[in-house]
């Protein structure tokens, strides 16, 4: 069965990876995206006739109400994704992580489908064994965490509506990201050779940015059985610390070297070890693992590299 889909932010780091496999499936994806990164991360689908592209910004009614209207499911990706950009705007932040949800589902209907991506930074340290699911205390540490948490509350009050709490994304896309921990790793490894770790037994989880595609196509095709609920969504084998992920880069990356600093603290405090079971009980899986993905991001890096201000 296709839908009309709604992909706010789909030019984004999830959305150009996403927006194509929705399309391959027989989906019509409309994506409104300001594009405030300068990315053409979806030059490759323009051609394809169930493809829409609005320049326009979901914080906007003006723009974002007739575009809802026509939609079947909605999938809200337009945010300001991680702590540091929220700290540096924080209004902007606010405005597009929250106030922009709020007014979509003020404007949605009771039949209109959303599944939507939180994030698992919000249990910020777990339990006294830093353990988490998805009834475990919200703990969010950062502003980007605590308004996630607080819209993830006004969705739930949607009948028809899925949270993913996603864990810490990976992986090559059109729309790249090299500041997420495993990509920013990577990175250093391939053209650094070394990385200096504070507080190197913090651990987190990890999911490709495929998988994260694929999560959402199963909770389209699953939506009946799935409504209603909370779903964190990470790799189960990949609960590793930032210690055990350099080592895990050390098998690819030879020279690859990384210290342990004995004194100072890393920014961002999150340390927790999440559980998967719930949406694994649904049948999803993850496919694409953390070698994968580190196999994959060193073949991106041989092409790309951050060299805006520098001379070689």
């Amino acid at each position: 069965m296709s839908f009309n889909i709604l992909v706010t932010g789909g030019a984004g780091y999830l959305g150009s990876t996403l927006v194509p496999d929705l399309l391959s499936l027989g989906h019509k994806v409309t994506v409104v995206d300001n594009f405030m990164f300068q990315q053409s991360s979806l030059n490759h689908v323009c051609h394809h006739e169930n493809f829409e592209v609005v320049r326009g910004d979901a914080r906007v009614k003006d723009t974002i109400a007739p575009l809802i209207r026509k939609a079947d499911v909605i999938i809200p990706l337009a945010a300001y994704v991680g702590a540091p950009l929220c700290a540096r705007d924080p209004i902007g932040a606010e405005t597009t992580n929250h106030d922009a949800i709020s007014l979509m589902l003020d404007l949605v209907s009771k039949d209109q489908r959303i599944l939507m991506p939180t994030t698992n930074s919000a249990y910020g340290s777990g339990d006294e064994n830093n353990y988490c699911t998805e009834e475990s205390e919200l703990r969010p540490i950062s502003k980007y965490a605590i308004d996630k948490v607080a819209v993830e509350q006004e969705l739930m009050a949607h009948e028809n509506a899925i949270s993913f709490r996603l864990a810490t994304v990976f992986g090559m896309s059109p729309r790249m990201r090299i500041d997420l921990l495993v990509n920013d790793f990577t990175y250093r490894a391939v053209h650094d050779k070394a990385v200096v770790l504070f507080e190197s037994h913090f651990k987190r989880n990890y999911i490709h940015v495929r998988d994260i595609s694929r999560v959402f196509q199963h909770g389209i095709n699953n939506f009946e059985e799935m409504r209603g609920e909370i779903f964190n969504v990470g790799l189960s084998e990949a609960n590793v610390s930032k210690k055990e992920l350099c080592q895990t880069i050390q098998r690819h990356v030879d020279g690859f070297n990384f210290i342990e600093a004995e004194l100072g603290k890393d920014p961002d405090q999150r340390n927790y070890i999440v559980s998967n079971e719930k949406i694994e009980a649904t049948g999803y899986k993850p496919q694409f693992s953390l070698d994968f993905g580190i196999q994959e991001l060193i073949k991106g890096y041989t092409m790309l590299r951050n060299s805006k201000y520098g001379n070689v």
